[in-house]
């Protein structure tokens, strides 16, 4: 038999509507059960440290990384053919992922993650979620802050010629970082090519999607679906954020007059990364500040049906 620690993640694949996720839990029999959803054009190694302490200190963390990203199935067809990426989709994966865990997990939604958190809490009763924590993403954002997101994610559409390259480009992104990626660090978001170069790890049909072509349409779903969040929310923003404002957190709490608000003084749009131990420690304060734990939904079935 196999024992595995409780930060040991244990790599599965979670079948969704059309295709397979890669699927990752750290600390199984943990609670509470928490879900991280990542942003767009990363993958569930974001969370790594996080979810590693978090389920340390006894929670059940379940990362994932998205349709079209990572070591996630990609869509079969292609942009061209209107069958695109969209964000309903998106929101169908995490719905099902979120009903596949033992009770209603806790989401944290980073950017592309939190506005789908925002989509499902107020769109569906009963919510999914038992809180959510919204990681520098509000129903409406910067556009210069995502312009420049994106701008970075079109700028090599060749790729790399080694790992030496790529690391060099990202520092240069990520100039807030004072250490520099190690190839071992980057094999995971970077795929070689029959060419031998290496490209970033999600699929280039992404840019596409209405996500990127479309995505301020979806602001006033976003402001009308976060009116109607009734399970706690926590909104963690970096003070250096160039995507969060004052002016769209103060909006947020105007909508969401029960939710929590807490700035991250040295973090930019990339929380997790720039600050990860504040990061981590806001999460796990704000959890233990929850209500005790429902019944676990299979300990629950199987008694209803004795």
């Amino acid at each position: 038999m196999v024992i595995h620690a409780p930060t040991s993640p244990l790599l599965s694949r979670f079948r969704a509507a059309d295709l397979t996720l890669a699927v990752e839990t750290r600390c199984p029999a943990g609670r509470p059960s928490l879900l991280f959803a990542h942003g767009f054009g990363q993958t569930r190694g974001a969370w790594n440290g996080a979810a590693a302490a978090l389920a340390q200190a006894g929670c059940r963390c379940v990362t994932f990384d998205a349709r079209g990203h990572g070591e996630s199935d990609r869509m079969a067809e292609g942009a061209e053919s209107g069958h695109g990426y969209h964000m309903d989709q998106f929101a169908d994966d995490l719905r099902r992922l979120a009903a596949a865990q033992p009770q209603p997990p806790i989401l944290v939604g980073a950017s592309m993650g939190g506005l789908l958190g925002i989509v499902l809490a107020g769109e569906t009763r009963p919510s999914p979620f038992r809180a959510l924590v919204l990681v520098d993403i509000t129903p409406r954002w910067e556009t210069a802050g995502v312009e420049r997101i994106l701008a970075f994610m079109q700028a090599h559409p060749h790729g790399f010629a080694n790992y030496a390259e790529a690391a060099e480009q990202i520092a240069a992104y990520l100039p807030q970082r004072r250490e520099r990626k190690s190839e071992q660090q980057l094999r995971p978001l970077l795929r070689e090519g029959s060419d031998g170069r290496l490209r970033w790890h999600w699929d280039p049909a992404l840019l596409a999607g209405d996500l990127v072509q479309e995505s301020e349409r979806y602001q006033p779903r976003l402001q009308a679906a976060a009116t109607t969040i009734e399970v706690p929310v926590l909104l963690l923003s970096g003070a250096r954020s160039d995507v969060v404002s004052r002016a769209t957190v103060d909006e947020f709490m105007h909508l969401v007059p029960h939710a929590q608000h807490v700035e991250l003084p040295h973090a930019t749009h990339m929380v997790a990364g720039d600050a990860n131990d504040a990061f981590t420690h806001e999460v796990a304060r704000f959890v233990q500040s929850l209500d005790p734990l429902p019944v676990d939904r299979r300990v629950a079935g199987a008694a209803q049906s004795q």
